[in-house]
């Protein structure tokens, strides 16, 4: 959302990263065609689980001339350098500073893409470039059209060329006008966008983002206000509060509850199945213990000569071993359906 009068000439100068499965080594091809004296700052997500050890800069840098490293809070991003969000921090862009956050996870992760495009959306504008390789679902999504409505530019890795392609699926769907191509192509794309001048512009302020960044840049991140939008009757899975509809640029739909954990319609359906086949694992081995217990007792009472006691365990055993089949073909029923929605769509 550009308005006001043509300020002086500037340039595209700086690049947000998004990865996931698949990602390290499409970043890695990226990164060795890309001109070590690139006039612009790097700033890059990958999926990190909160365990993940500290060589992801030295392994996506692998033979390449862009040197890279964790960010750092309050830290000055410079052109040609690589910055990766570290383990289990969100990675944003405030004015000329990275900053790292501990706030609520969003689309289930952190680091997460959104945020990091959220933020540089507001603060780069027109001089931003979002690119979106490999993953599966949808992060990065959203952000892609925020910075296309704060008018940077996205380039989006060919879904045909992925090794997964729910990400770089859902990035196109949520522009619409994105540049797509292989490795090779966004590499060549991303540095002639960046050696071309752009006149940047006074910014209509943008509140829900604003906001959103605000939120994520407190430990303790939180909606202290009533509710922002419409409860959407449905409930977070990280904390079991409920949600809030957000609609975001370009269309694109955001589910939010009041701790600030966020969530796209996608990655909620995911977590969901997750949790369900998490409830039902745990029901189908509480129930076989039952089972267990229920049959030794009925030995018990057998060995004892108690008919009566030994007939009511024996009915109680085979209620449960029922049980347990049936909620195992529920299980492998939902884990079947997971699989094809992994291999359709959400590669």
């Amino acid at each position: 959302m550009v308005t006001g009068q043509p300020r002086p000439e500037s340039r595209r100068d700086t690049v947000v990263i998004a990865a996931s499965a698949g990602g390290i080594s499409a970043m890695r091809r990226l990164l060795a065609r890309l001109p070590p004296d690139l006039p612009a700052a790097i700033l890059g997500v990958v999926h990190l689980p909160a365990t993940a050890n500290s060589v992801l800069p030295q392994v996506v840098t692998r033979r390449t001339a862009i040197p890279a490293e964790f960010a750092r809070d309050g830290a000055v991003p410079r052109p040609g350098r690589l910055y990766l969000a570290p383990p289990d921090r969100h990675l944003l862009l405030v004015g000329d500073r990275l900053r790292l956050s501990a706030g609520p996870r969003q689309n289930g992760v952190r680091p997460a893409a959104d945020p990091l495009f959220f933020s540089a959306a507001l603060a780069r504008g027109r001089r931003l470039i979002g690119v979106v390789l490999s993953g599966m679902l949808d992060d990065g999504a959203a952000g892609c059209a925020a910075i296309r409505q704060h008018q940077g530019l996205v380039a989006i890795q060919d879904p045909a060329e992925a090794d997964y392609d729910g990400m770089p699926t859902a990035a196109l769907a949520s522009t619409g006008d994105a540049f797509c191509g292989n490795v090779e192509d966004i590499a060549h794309y991303v540095t002639e966008r960046t050696r071309e001048a752009v006149m940047t512009s006074g910014r209509d302020r943008d509140p829900d983002l604003e906001r959103l960044v605000d939120h994520l840049l407190e430990a303790d991140a939180g909606w202290s206000e009533p509710p922002p939008r419409e409860y959407s009757e449905l409930t977070c899975p990280e904390c079991g509060g409920p949600l809030y509809d957000r609609p975001m640029p370009a269309g694109t739909t955001r589910l939010e509850c009041r701790i600030g954990h966020g969530w796209s319609p996608r990655t909620l359906l995911e977590s969901q199945g997750r949790a369900m086949e998490r409830a039902l694992s745990m029901a189908v081995t509480q129930l076989t213990e039952r089972a267990i217990l229920t049959r030794r007792l009925a030995e018990a009472a057998t060995e004892r000569g108690h008919r009566v006691s030994r007939d009511l365990f024996d009915e109680k055993a085979r209620q449960a071993e029922d049980a347990v089949e049936t909620l195992q073909r529920m299980l492998a029923e939902i884990l079947a359906r997971q699989q094809d929605g992994s291999t359709v769509g959400s590669r």
